[in-house]
């Protein structure tokens, strides 16, 4: 078939030779189309828009032919939700909480651990009504340890293949969005649940994390000189083992346990010899779990980059593990077999996927737990510690060759050993009762989940093979031939074919024209289909209006073969009108606009086409959806706000504009030719007098213009000195030819110089507004030292001579000065300046909070923070500022050049140029209430500039420090204004930083404690501010505890 715009033209072929008078029923049909021949499938590739016969690829393919069941519904089957038998439960998740989940399945699979916490009591009794649960009521555990129990319930018993974490998640008040430290959540949720248990009073609950994960070792440290040895005992719940440079588990241990040596520096004070002896110090293990935790260390914090890395390193283990040669007292049973190996797929620390394999301590059997997903591990499969990487690494290493019951892996970050025992356990842990009735219950809903879901995909496949059914029959009758017919809209027949929406009533309002008839131009969204499948389609679904052969709008017909007409017409009249123009007119013309002269085609092309816009903003949807009234109304009052033709020579009376610049006189028969297209044009002869009250008004500008340049003279005449700025008083350097002088705003004096330089354009400037300057009581907002300074910016002194012509000039509504005196008896060498009116010390003060206020209630301000080097260099008159100030000898000022370049910090210059004195003073204009600033900061080497925001705390910003200067928050020094910043919880406003502050950072020379041995301060700083809420309470307590347990060892 044609392109959709050959069918339109040959539709209209037939009006460049009949007239709108002429139009016959054969002109409508074609305008309609209604001959054009239907298209044959196979042939059509696809659905013509401009033949209304053709039925081709509307979506009838789907439903031709024979149709599998299982498309007529996009439920899945509810038995693939269902666990299978012999396996475990997944546990669902809920945005970035995998490493969460692998650590509940190591747990739950922890026989010891799981019956001890089925023995905790619960509170689920106040649950429990009668002999059963309240039906009405949904259980919501209370505590950590309910919570617990209630997963491990759900995963031991559930019908279901997997399970929500989310009320466990919750009552953690973890992220679900963000990606945590798993070994760090690890040793929190312990020491947490630990703390938890201790209350319970049955000690197998009460003493369960200690006897399945507690060990104990010994910081020993021998005096080279006097041979003592000094024991500092110490609990373990994991062992956290460097992996840099190892290849083996076995080193790794070794190193752990390695001796190291204490001298120099770090001597340690022998209590015996009383002085700093040479020592060694090493790690002895005292006693080890029966759940042996060893955290490989692949998260490690590059001080280069100032951000954590992951060690991709191949790391071999056993599935056997004999402990005792590192146990210091031999003899007992220390042999250990592998349970559980934790991994992160992919290279960065900060991203990635956790999962975990685990042996089920019942059968032997391996098993992969990928959040929902369980799987077997077996023959091949059956490769411990081994997961693809999410993304390619840039150093890909070889894997190394393993031996039968050894493994290595490149990704493994834990490994859970378990004390060998002789067999194996046979007896299941049992479910509580109260437990497996809340467990029965959510499986009694899971079931009638299914048998919904079962239910609801019959009813699909049942409605969709009676639409089969119908679609068949219906398709075949659907063309019209020479049978009667009606319209359909093209998108209503679509939605009836397409399976994934209802459809919904026929709705043909969007096609109508004016005449409520079937619009011509509306034919390409059309279908004619026959009147017996369109009897149909109206039985079954409704709507209308119908649009039968009696559709066919001859009105429409008929303009549009007039438009067309004159379209034809417009290009020769165009050349007539262009013609005429050419010719001079002296009389007995009309007026038209110079600007409707020069687009008067494209305005009557626009105009012809108007006809037909009510249509096409009618072009709504068809199957029920209406146009958007208001989107309508909007776009045809902007189509009225655009000026007709000859109504740029309009004046705002309606009368003829008095400027002959823009309008021109046309002779009869260019305005005549002009008048078809435009009937409804203003008309304007060349008799027609301009508008009398537009000539009025014009005379009154220019005579006030012309008073307006002579007031400007006059003034700029009496007051020179004021317009051009020059011999103006200063009050720190008072003049000696008078003793008073006065004030005026500087917005006045702006004003008024804005009028004098353009006296046409601007408005005279009629009085002295000085009320900006005084406070609601009539007092004066500034002080004399504050106007000689921040505030002088705010006003205008006037000499006496000019104040007397500023009175004639101008009305002044209050009277502002200030009158120098000499002192009296007491003190005749003083002077003094009185101001009138009086300084309101109540105001004054009242601004002065309001700007103190201001300052300390900014969001996004810049401060600089700079780095100190020498400490000599720190304290400068009582200001740590680091000032390099101009009383300072060549000596001091090379001294600090070369002191700051051995920092690196200082590399990063601004140009080169040292900082001078930096101005704090800070004010806020009067009547704008503005902050504004003395002088602009220069950023100095060593100083660096961070956005903070008044509400940010301390602690928030030493992690920008952390950031920017790659120092730990515990060695950040801060002052300010010799002020030390040290409360970390307070905000920034609270402490006095303001907009553009210097903050002095002195960096402590210590060394972290020697028991954080792998983990950098920064590093422990991260970890404890990744965990929110009561995570940051469990977090603080540990580290408290052990930085207080182990700064009595030497620091290395």
């Amino acid at each position: 078939m044609a392109p959709r715009l050959q069918l339109e033209k040959a539709a209209w072929r037939w009006a460049e030779t009949v007239r709108p008078e002429e139009v016959s029923q054969e002109h409508i049909e074609t305008a309609y189309r209604i001959w054009l021949e239907p298209c044959i499938r196979g042939v059509c590739r696809r659905n013509c828009k401009g033949n209304p016969n053709c039925l081709v690829g509307i979506g009838e393919h789907i439903w031709l032919g024979e149709i599998d069941e299982n498309s007529f519904h996009n439920i899945d089957d509810p038995n693939c939700e269902r666990r299978k038998k012999n396996s475990f439960v997944g546990l669902t998740n809920l945005g970035a909480t995998c490493y969460v989940n692998t650590f509940l399945q190591v747990w739950f699979l922890n026989l010891e651990l799981r019956q001890a916490l089925y023995l905790c009591p619960s509170t689920c009794t106040d649950y429990m009504m009668g002999d059963g649960i309240q039906e009405e009521k949904d259980y919501e555990p209370q505590t950590i340890c309910e919570h617990l129990q209630y997963l491990f319930a759900l995963l031991q018993n559930s019908n279901r293949r997997y399970i929500d974490p989310s009320g466990f998640v919750k009552a953690l008040g973890l992220d679900t969005g963000q990606q945590q430290d798993a070994q760090e959540f690890s040793k929190l949720f312990m020491s947490l649940l630990e703390d938890t248990l201790s209350k319970q009073k049955n000690p197998d609950v009460r003493n369960i994390v200690q006897q399945q994960f507690c060990g104990e070792y010994a910081y020993v440290t021998v005096c080279n000189q006097c041979g003592r040895e000094s024991k500092l005992l110490s609990k373990f719940y994991e062992l956290e083992l460097n992996i840099q440079g190892h290849k083996q588990l076995t080193d790794c241990i070794s190193e752990f346990l390695k001796e190291e040596k204490l001298e120099g520096d770090n001597r340690y004070f022998c209590e015996n010899c009383q002085s700093k002896q040479n020592a060694t110090r090493k790690i002895r293990l005292l006693s080890l779990p029966c759940t042996l935790n060893l955290q490989l260390m692949r998260f490690v914090f590059d001080r280069q980059t100032g951000h954590k890395k992951k060690l991709n390193t191949y790391i071999g283990f056993s599935e056997i593990l004999d402990m005792e040669p590192y146990v210091e007292h031999k003899g007992g049973s220390y042999v250990y077999e592998l349970s559980a190996v934790l991994i992160h797929r992919g290279v960065s620390a900060y991203s990635g996927h956790y999962i975990a394999h685990v042996k089920d301590p019942q059968s032997g059997e391996w098993y992969k737990f990928n959040d929902e997903d369980i799987e077997k591990m077996e023959g091949k499969k059956l490769q411990l510690g081994i997961e693809e990487d999410l993304e390619p690494s840039k150093s890909q290493t070889r894997k190394p060759k393993c031996g039968k019951g050894t493994h290595c892996s490149r990704n493994a970050y834990m490994l859970v050993y378990r004390l060998q025992t002789q067999e194996r356990p046979s007896t299941a842990v049992q479910v509580p009762a109260f437990l497996q009735e809340l467990v029965d219950r959510d499986n009694s809903k899971f079931e009638e989940w299914c048998v919904e879901m079962a239910e609801m995909r019959k009813q699909s496949v049942d409605k969709g093979k009676a639409k089969h059914e119908e679609v068949k029959e219906l398709y075949q009758r659907l063309p019209a031939g020479a049978e009667p017919y009606e319209f359909v809209s093209l998108e209503w027949l679509q939605k009836w074919l397409d399976e994934s929406t209802p459809t919904k009533p026929i709705d043909n309002h969007a096609c109508l024209c004016s005449h409520d008839k079937l619009h011509p131009d509306k034919i390409s969204i059309m279908k004619r289909i026959s009147e017996y499948a369109a009897d149909i389609f109206y039985s079954r679904y409704g709507g209308g209006p119908r649009l039968t052969v009696k559709a066919l709008c001859k009105e429409c017909v008929v303009e549009r073969c007039r438009v067309l007409r004159l379209k034809n017409q417009l290009n020769e009249d165009y050349k007539t009108v262009n013609n005429l123009l050419k010719a001079t007119v002296k009389s007995d013309g009309f007026w038209v606009g110079k600007s409707s002269l020069r687009s008067w085609r494209q305005l009557a092309l626009e105009q012809l086409d108007e006809q037909d816009g009510d249509a096409d903003q009618s072009n709504g949807k068809m199957n029920g959806n209406t146009l958007n009234k208001d989107e309508s109304k909007e776009e045809r009052k902007e189509d009225e706000e655009e000026l007709n033709f000859n109504e740029d020579i309009l004046c705002p009376h309606g009368e003829l504009c008095i400027s002959e610049n823009e309008r021109r006189l046309v002779s009869k028969e260019a305005w005549s030719k002009l008048q078809q297209y435009f009937p409804k044009a203003p008309e304007f002869p060349s008799s027609r007098e301009c508008c009398s009250q537009c000539k009025i008004l014009e005379r009154e500008g220019e005579e006030n213009e012309a008073l307006h340049k002579m007031i400007a003279n006059e003034q700029k005449t009496s007051l020179p000195n004021l317009f051009q700025d020059k011999n103006r008083p200063c009050l720190s350097n008072w003049p000696e030819e008078t003793d008073v002088l006065y004030i005026v705003s500087q917005f006045f004096v702006e004003e008024w110089r804005k009028f004098v330089r353009k006296p046409t354009r601007c408005s005279p400037v009629s009085s002295v507004g000085n009320s900006a300057l005084l406070c609601p009581h009539g007092g004066l907002m500034f002080t004399f030292a504050s106007m000689t300074k921040e505030d002088s910016k705010l006003i205008a002194l006037i000499w006496p001579s000019e104040w007397q012509m500023i009175q004639k000039l101008f009305v002044v509504d209050h009277v502002i000065k200030i009158t120098r005196t000499e002192g009296g008896d007491a003190s005749p060498s003083e002077t003094q300046y009185i101001s009138e009116p009086k300084l309101c010390p109540e105001c004054r003060e009242g601004l002065l909070c309001q700007q103190q206020r201001d300052l300390r209630e900014y969001t996004q301000a810049t401060i600089y923070v700079h780095k100190v080097v020498d400490n000599k260099k720190v304290m400068k008159d009582s200001a740590p500022e680091l000032n390099v100030s101009s009383s300072e000898t060549e000596e001091d000022k090379e001294e600090a050049k070369l002191d700051g370049e051995k920092d690196p910090d200082f590399n990063q210059s601004n140009g080169g140029t040292k900082r001078q004195k930096i101005s704090h003073q800070n004010y806020i204009a009067y009547q704008k209430q503005v902050i504004r600033r003395s002088m602009r900061h220069r950023k100095v080497r060593g100083e660096k500039a961070l956005l903070v925001s008044a509400n940010q705390t301390l602690k928030e910003l030493k992690i920008q420090i952390m950031h920017a200067f790659s120092v730990a928050p515990f060695d950040q020094n801060l002052s300010i204004d010799g002020k030390i910043l040290s409360d970390d919880c307070a905000t920034l406003g609270t402490l006095g930083v303001i907009p553009e502050s210097v903050i002095l950072l002195k960096v402590s020379s210590g060394s972290a404690p020697a028991g954080f041995r792998g983990f950098s301060r920064v590093d422990w700083v991260r970890r404890w501010l990744r965990f929110p809420g009561p995570w940051q309470v469990v977090a603080t307590s540990y580290c408290c505890e052990s930085a207080a347990s182990l700064d009595e060892l030497p620091e290395t």
